[in-house]
């Protein structure tokens, strides 16, 4: 299993997805099932903090006439 920090967001989603299939399957011991629960946890969290961190880049990256960043609302649905 990769150190969490480390993975890319491609790489986090690809784990996170296969962590949420394990359990949707329901034949996975208590035990187990706390483990991936706790797994997908932190998954869901890099995820999130990389999406964030894109946001901003994106964010940043867009400015109006007067060179002061705009696309710093919220986008509808997300």
């Amino acid at each position: 299993m990769t150190e969490t920090a480390d993975m890319s967001f491609e790489q986090a989603m690809a784990e996170l997805e296969k962590v949420v299939g394990q359990l949707d399957k329901g034949d996975v011991p208590l035990e187990e099932s706390i483990r991936l629960y706790q797994r997908g946890a932190e998954l869901k969290a890099h995820c999130e903090a990389k999406l964030e961190a894109a946001q901003e880049k994106v964010a940043a990256l867009m400015t109006d006439a007067e060179g002061n960043p705009t696309g710093t609302k919220a986008v509808e649905g997300l």
